[in-house]
């Protein structure tokens, strides 16, 4: 699957918001968004122009991209799939979206950001259901057990994100039981704990178009 290599601080400075991108760093004073929170380019300073509908629509698609870790050929899929299922279009995307396997591992506090999550379920640190899997898009289900495999909780990495979860909270949806290295998914991802500012009825209306 193809995926986005550049600078990811760019992507934070486009949409005008901290996306959280690099984990701890969006937290230091070495975030860039921070230092210029201005958008990327040589005319990034510019005065600004009254924006479009459409645009207002474009940006707001591109946020949400930006912050599952996504390329238009994949999302666009998502939001067919949330098109084709009963109920409100934009809350079905969003629970998708965050019934992914690597977002649910970063939601639980195993990784700093949801790229480092997807490279620890694409390396097998993490079982589902005591099974090893690998596949990041992976959609869990209400019931199924994330469990980090024990050769794999000495890594540097996953315990100075462990460490980190009472900063940064875990979702009600999810049950984290640090002592056996495990999380459970107690319910379907609930809308109010999304706490980007998200407006997904301005995707719906895009894609509708």
């Amino acid at each position: 699957m193809a995926r986005y290599t550049g600078a990811v601080c760019r992507q934070c400075r486009r949409e005008k918001l901290k996306l959280f991108l690099k984990g701890d760093r969006c937290y230091s004073d070495k975030c860039s968004f921070e230092r210029r929170s201005y958008a990327p380019g040589q005319h990034g300073q510019a005065r600004l122009r009254k924006v479009s509908d459409y645009a207002l629509q474009l940006r707001e698609k591109q946020k949400v991209k930006r912050i599952y870790g996504m390329l238009e050929d994949q999302f666009r899929r998502y939001f067919d799939e949330a098109e084709r299922r009963r109920g409100v279009t934009g809350e079905i995307l969003l629970q998708m979206l965050e019934s992914r396997l690597d977002n649910v591992v970063y939601r639980l506090g195993f990784a700093a950001s949801r790229n480092q999550a997807r490279h620890l379920v694409r390396h097998n640190h993490f079982l589902l259901n005591g099974r090893k899997v690998n596949i990041p898009s992976l959609q869990v289900k209400v019931g199924d057990v994330i469990t980090l495999r024990e050769k794999s909780r000495e890594v540097e990495a996953i315990k100075e994100s462990l460490a980190a979860v009472a900063r940064r909270g875990v979702p009600t949806w999810l049950e984290l039981n640090q002592d056996a290295f495990s999380g459970t998914v107690k319910s379907a991802p609930d809308r109010q704990e999304l706490t980007m500012p998200i407006q997904e009825q301005l995707i719906v209306e895009l894609y509708s178009k």
